[in-house]
């Protein structure tokens, strides 16, 4: 069973290891940490996380690396997380602080991420099970061409555009304007998809042509909204680490467009006591991403809908500062969300 010493060796082992991608031996161990005990005394700790498969020799003679387990164990061993720095927290409240709306601060979301984590950053849209049509506007962009704009009551914009074949009359659109929102307004989305059938035959025949291609659309746009999403950005960050995977990052490439995939697992991660959700290595085998590790900390929307945000990278990560990045990103999300 691994002593006190010995899960400090193992977290100088993970440390070094995510620093250097160079296998750690005993005797760099006594160099550069203050254990004060003899290169003798560490390899025989070594020898002992060797056993618990804690860490492991990718090479004959070589030092130690962590395995997926070591790696485990020394994120669960995590007391306090690193915090983040004056400079990073004030990059988010900058960055985010900016949005004008829900796709944008989720947009700017996963781009600082990745940008402080340097890894695959994802963020999921709130669940909209509970979300309901705050107001819908149509905006004559020319004479034939009409924007059709659906808000939620979670601060989700969806636009739609539709050519249409006479041109647009003003007071007729605000008829239309006003039926859809006395009619919709309010309501939930399955409701709404439910609603929007029985509007087309509430206008005389003459008009039911024009309000069938706005209902049309904005039956798209009430699907979408219904539907979960999910944002990424960093992808080419795999491709600075790829000495990490053990063949290809093709076959991680193939598994992170598949969105259904991670919300897959990002609904099987259980958050500890810090509200972080971790997978590593092996745990995420069954998703094809046996070779990644998922860090996910979930936040609330305006509605109190919850969803989870992360990042996703090679085993060999910097798993304090990353989740500290991950962390700090949800509850300011949650904030800047809860304020609109």
């Amino acid at each position: 069973m691994a002593t006190d010493r010995s899960l400090d060796v193992l977290r100088v082992i993970v440390q070094d290891y995510v620093a250097s991608r160079e296998p750690v031996g005993s005797k760099s161990i006594v160099e550069r940490h203050a254990f004060g005990v003899s290169a003798a005394t560490i390899r025989n700790d070594m020898a002992l996380l060797e056993e618990e498969e804690l860490i492991t020799a990718p090479h004959t003679s070589s030092g130690r690396i962590p395995t997926d387990k070591g790696y485990r164990v020394f994120v669960d061993q995590l007391a306090d997380l690193r915090p983040l720095t004056t400079a990073q927290r004030q990059a988010i409240e900058t960055f985010l602080g900016h949005a004008s709306d829900l796709d944008e601060v989720l947009t700017r979301t996963v781009r600082l991420l990745s940008q402080l984590t340097h890894q695959v950053a994802l963020v999921q849209y709130p669940s909209l099970g509970r979300s309901r049509i705050r107001h819908i506007e149509l905006v004559p962009l020319s004479t034939l061409r009409l924007m059709i704009v659906l808000i939620t009551d979670t601060g989700r914009v969806e636009q739609r555009h539709i050519d249409v074949e006479a041109p647009l009359d003003e007071a007729f659109l605000g008829e239309v304007r006003a039926k859809l929102n006395g009619m919709l307004g309010g309501l939930g989305m399955a409701d709404a998809a439910v609603a929007l059938q029985g509007i087309v035959d509430s206008f005389q025949p003459v008009r039911r042509a024009f309000v069938a291609e706005i209902v049309e659309s904005l039956g798209e746009q009430v699907a979408a909204t219904r539907g979960e999403k999910l944002l990424m950005a960093g992808a080419a960050n795999l491709a600075l680490t790829a000495e990490d995977f053990g063949g290809s990052i093709y076959p991680v490439l193939e598994a992170i467009e598949e969105q259904v995939t991670l919300l897959r697992l990002f609904a099987e991660m259980e958050p500890d006591q810090h509200g972080l959700a971790t997978r590593i290595g092996i745990e995420n085998a069954a998703f094809g991403l046996g070779e990644t590790s998922v860090l996910a900390s979930g936040y609330t929307s305006t509605g109190g809908e919850f969803a989870r945000v992360g990042v996703l990278g090679p085993t060999r990560m910097d798993y304090p500062n990353n989740m500290a990045a991950v962390r700090a990103v949800a509850r300011y999300l949650s904030r800047l969300l809860g304020e609109e």
